[in-house]
């Protein structure tokens, strides 16, 4: 009977996704099977995996050791034992299954070894010591020409990042759009993980091949990528050059620095605020409303009464004694949402066609800024020329970066706000509803910093507008127009207002609140 055995094939780079590499090998393992009368049971086959670097997996190397120690296979074939392992620990584990069962065959297509016995094993380690130091000096030469190209603020090849198209010097002006679009909704307050969502259900973001989901820092990493606004990065660093400049690389650029440094500022921003918890909302006033006996922030709730084809509301507003509360106030949500979007959209556009947005916002310190860089970059020339010793200037140098970095971080916080209501502004004509969920909040908090749910009181409850009062921020104090029928805004000098119905028209009723 046909000893049964594996075909492994495997290449490092496969830039084109063609495969052809892994089908030549298999081709000449096919050849050799039949030559020495064996059958095939199985091809595995790593495409554009590395053997050498020490956190890749091989998946389909690990089945076939797997496969191996089972009995399901009787032995490999490779086109090279170098295909197979350039780790001399790879190379061990796949000795270990072959000492332990002695009828395992073994070939390749360039060399004969045999893992069988006692000489081929010690070739085998001998062969694999020399691919594993070939390999090193490669990576060595590699690392050195990828420095000495990141220096002149060139590309290293390889695939272009998304944004860019094929060579990775011309913007590809649709993904580009897209790019800026979700830095827009970023600034607006949209989670990384809805953008992700929906690129990843419109195909966006060049996501790997085979993954069935797009990663939240792939998403995070596209847009906060030092290359958009030309900054030449090494090993996930900015790089420097000597007189302590970002190196600017070839390419087109996608976004400015000062759009760039808020889209930075807005993430860390955010990591800072909630590390590591969901700030995902499913209703819009949660943590914006607050209870107006006890003022512990109120958060949305399905309403368990509710009942497809009812008259009652589907979610409600309520005070919890579980997140400290004094849980007795309530009030049903859709009535709630549909008063306080009506309130800051038509105060919004009154701002909008009052003040505007300004075309040219500039940080008012960006001199300092340039003095104090300017100031680290004479420091560094004096001391290259001689004139300043090298003790001198790391005195000098710490308190003049602190600056500078401290400065950077400000102008980085200034164009997010900037760009935070430039993008409030811009939504204005768009369908308020069609907005994700946390740029709907972000919209909310530029007018508003809370809004007081007011306990409604004994007998029948209709939904009053008057108990709802929406706390407007310093700016928005003394305004208080008529927000349309039913609604006056009044202000109580304080930053705050409330609103009260028109005398003569009755509330509507309450949808089942309790």
């Amino acid at each position: 009977m046909a000893r049964k055995v594996a075909v492994y094939t495997r290449i490092s780079r496969d830039d084109e996704g063609d495969g052809l590499g892994v089908t030549r090998q298999r081709e000449d393992c096919e050849r050799l099977v039949d030559l020495r009368g064996w059958a095939i049971a199985k091809i595995y086959e790593d495409n554009d995996v590395s053997a050498f670097k020490r956190n890749v997996r091989r998946p389909e190397f690990e089945l076939m050791l797997s496969d191996l120690a089972a009995g399901l296979i009787d032995g490999v074939v490779a086109y090279d034992l170098d295909r197979l392992a350039r780790q001399p620990k790879d190379l061990e584990r796949l000795i270990d299954l072959y000492d332990g069962r002695k009828r395992l065959v073994f070939a390749t297509v360039t060399n004969d070894v045999n893992l069988s016995t006692a000489d081929g094993r010690t070739m085998a380690r001998v062969m694999v010591a020399f691919a594993n130091k070939s390999s090193h000096d490669a990576s060595r030469r590699i690392q050195r020409k990828h420095l000495e190209l990141a220096q002149q603020g060139k590309s290293n090849g390889g695939p272009a990042p998304y944004g860019w198209l094929k060579g990775g010097i011309k913007v590809d002006s649709e993904a580009a759009r897209h790019i800026r679009e979700a830095q827009t909704q970023l600034l607006a307050g949209v989670r990384i993980g809805t953008i992700r969502t929906r690129w990843q259900a419109e195909g966006l973001g060049n996501p790997r091949q085979g993954t069935k989901r797009m990663a939240h820092h792939h998403v995070e990493h596209i847009l906060t990528n030092p290359r958009l606004c030309g900054f030449r990065t090494y090993h996930g660093e900015i790089l420097h050059d000597d007189e302590g400049q970002p190196v600017i690389g070839e390419w087109e650029t996608i976004n400015t620095v000062e759009e760039w440094e808020a889209v930075c500022a807005a993430v860390a921003e955010r990591k800072r605020s909630a590390p590591g918890r969901m700030l995902a909302r499913k209703y819009l006033l949660s943590g914006i409303a607050r209870c107006g006996l006890c003022h512990t922030k109120i958060r949305g709730q399905v309403n368990r009464k509710w009942k497809p084809g009812s008259n009652a509301s589907q979610y409600t507003y309520q005070c919890s004694v579980v997140n400290g509360g004094c849980g007795r106030v309530g009030r049903v949500g859709k009535p709630t949402d549909d008063l306080i979007i009506d309130l800051v959209l038509k105060e919004q556009r009154r701002e909008a066609e009052s003040s505007g947005v300004p075309a040219e916002a500039r940080w008012p310190r960006e001199a300092d800024l340039e003095a104090a860089e300017a100031d680290i970059t004479a420091l560094t020339q004096a001391t290259k020329a001689g004139t300043l010793s090298v003790s001198s200037l790391l005195q000098l140098l710490p308190d003049l970066e602190r600056k500078r970095d401290e400065l950077k971080l400000e102008r980085a916080r200034f164009y997010k706000e900037v760009k935070r209501a430039e993008s409030v502004h811009s939504d204005i004509g768009k369908d308020f509803h069609d907005l994700p969920i946390e740029r709907q909040q972000a919209i909310i908090l530029h007018s508003l910093t809370a809004v007081l749910i007011h306990p409604t009181g004994r007998g029948a409850r209709k939904f009053d507008p008057d108990l709802i009062e929406p706390v407007w921020r310093q700016w928005n104090a003394a305004y208080a127009p008529d927000h349309g029928p039913g609604r006056t805004c009044v202000s109580d000098g304080a930053g705050s207002a409330h609103v009260s119905p028109t005398p003569g028209r009755e509330p509507e009723p309450d949808q089942g609140v309790s």
